[in-house]
C-alpha cells in the first residue's frame, strides 16, 4: 500500500507542475469521457421511450394474443368460460378480452358516436398504459351500477374536463337513459385524436353494447414461459372447440427478437469511436510531456529509481489525470441526459423517467482510467528504455 500510495501523491505532484502542459488533453478527455457517458445515457433513455410505445401496442413481453375462429362464432359464454379456465389452470394473473365497439354519448355540445374499446381490468397492466389525471379499472369497477370508462385527452375536453372527485358524470346511450362515470383520463395516442374510450366487458354487456366480434383474449405470461403455454394453451382450446381454427401468437414487440439491438449497435460504435478519439488525444500530449523530462528521468535513475518505478510513475501520472477528467466528464454527462427539455425530447412517451444509468457512469469512468493506462504505457516504456547517461547529457 506504501508503494501504490506514494505513486499516486508523485502522479499528483507531476500533474501540478506540468497542469498547464496537460490541460489540454485533459479537456478533451473530460469531453470525450461526456460524450461516451451521454451516448449510453441517451441510447438507454431512447431504449425506454420505444419500449414504453411498443408495450403500449402489442403489450409487454411476452404477451400471448388468443382467437378461436371458425364458420360460425363460438358462443361468447363458452369462449370467456374456456378463457377464464385457461387462467385459473396455468395461474396467469394478468389477462383481458379486447374487443371494439361504437356508441353515443351525451356531450354539452350534443351526441356524438365514439370509438370503445371493451376490455378487462388487466388491459392496462398489460399495455402500460399512463394516466393523467384519475386511475386505472380495479375488479370493484365490474360491478358499479353506472358504468366506469377511461377516456382520452379528446374525450375529455369533448364533456367539458368535468372534476373527475366531484362530477365525473357523462351520460351514455343504451338500453336506458344512464351515466357513465369518466375515472381516468389517457393522452390522445396522436395530435387531434378522435374522441375515445376504454371500458369494461361486464360493464359493456350491462349496458347492451354490441360488439364487433372480431376481439381476441391476452395473456401476459412473461419470456420464459411463452412457448410452452402457447403450445398448452392451443391444445387446450383445441380440446374444448373441435372443428374450430386456434390462434395463439405472441404479440408483444419482442416476439421477432430485440428490436433496439441495431440501436445498441450504432450507439456502441459511437461510443467506441469517441473513446478511440480520447485516447489518441491522450497519448499524443503524454509522449510530448515525456520527452520534456528525459533529463529527469535520467537523473532520478542515476539516483537509485527502478525501471519499475519510473515506469509506475509515468503511467499513473497518464492514469490519476484522466481519472479525474473522467469524474468531471460524468458529470457533465448526467446533467446532459437529465435535463427535462433531453428527456421529453428523446422519450416522449414515458411519464416517468428512469435514474441515470448507473452502468453509464461506471462505463465513462472506466473508459478514462483505460485510456489513461493506455496512453500512458507508451510513454513509461520510452521513459524505461532511456540510457541514463544519455538522459543526463539530454
Amino acid at each position: 500500500m506504501t508503494g501504490v500510495v506514494s505513486a499516486l501523491l508523485e502522479a499528483w505532484q507531476e500533474l501540478r507542475i506540468n497542469k498547464t502542459r496537460i490541460l489540454l488533453a485533459l479537456v478533451g478527455v473530460a469531453l470525450s469521457v461526456a460524450a461516451l457517458t451521454s451516448v449510453v445515457g441517451v441510447g438507454n433513455l431512447a431504449r425506454e421511450g420505444l419500449t414504453a410505445n411498443s408495450e403500449r401496442n402489442g403489450g409487454r413481453s411476452a404477451t400471448l394474443g388468443v382467437g378461436v375462429y371458425g364458420p360460425t362464432a363460438p358462443d361468447a359464454a363458452t369462449l370467456t368460460a374456456a378463457y377464464q379456465g385457461i387462467v385459473a389452470r396455468y395461474g396467469i394473473d394478468y389477462y383481458t378480452s379486447v374487443d371494439q365497439a361504437e356508441n353515443g354519448f351525451q356531450f354539452p355540445t350534443g351526441v356524438r358516436r365514439v370509438q370503445l374499446q371493451v376490455v378487462d381490468p388487466g388491459y392496462g397492466t398489460i399495455h402500460r398504459l399512463t394516466l393523467e389525471q384519475g386511475g386505472w379499472f380495479t375488479a370493484g369497477d365490474e360491478t358499479r351500477l353506472a358504468p366506469a370508462v377511461v377516456v382520452n385527452e379528446a374525450f375529455y375536453n369533448l364533456a367539458g374536463r368535468p372534476n373527475l372527485t366531484t362530477n365525473p358524470g357523462v351520460g351514455i346511450l343504451g338500453a336506458g337513459p344512464a351515466t357513465a362515470v369518466i375515472i381516468g383520463v389517457v393522452p390522445d395516442d396522436w395530435e387531434q385524436a378522435p374522441p375515445s374510450a376504454f371500458i369494461l366487458s361486464a360493464a359493456a354487456a350491462a349496458a347492451d353494447i354490441p360488439l364487433s366480434g372480431s376481439g381476441q383474449f391476452k395473456f401476459w405470461v412473461g419470456q420464459e414461459q411463452a412457448e410452452p403455454l402457447k403450445a398448452a394453451i392451443a391444445s387446450d382450446l383445441q380440446a374444448q372447440f373441435p372443428g374450430m381454427h386456434i390462434q395463439v401468437d405472441r404479440a408483444d414487440y419482442a416476439s421477432q427478437g430485440d428490436p433496439f439491438a441495431v440501436v445498441q449497435l450504432a450507439v456502441g460504435g459511437i461510443a467506441g469511436l469517441v473513446l478511440l478519439l480520447g485516447a489518441v488525444g491522450m497519448l499524443n500530449i503524454s509522449m510530448v510531456t515525456v520527452r520534456y523530462r528525459v533529463r529527469e528521468i535520467g537523473i532520478r535513475r542515476s539516483f537509485g529509481a527502478s525501471s519499475h518505478r519510473i515506469f509506475v510513475g509515468v503511467m499513473m501520472e497518464s492514469v490519476v489525470a484522466t481519472a479525474f477528467a473522467g469524474v468531471l466528464g460524468v458529470m457533465v454527462a448526467v446533467a446532459v441526459v437529465k435535463n427535462p427539455w433531453v428527456e421529453k425530447t428523446i422519450a416522449p412517451g414515458l411519464s416517468t423517467y428512469p435514474p441515470f444509468p448507473v452502468d453509464a457512469a461506471l462505463l465513462g469512468l472506466g473508459s478514462a482510467v483505460l485510456v489513461g493506462a493506455l496512453a500512458g504505457a507508451v510513454p513509461a516504456l520510452v521513459a524505461v528504455r532511456v540510457k541514463v547517461i544519455d538522459a543526463i547529457r539530454f
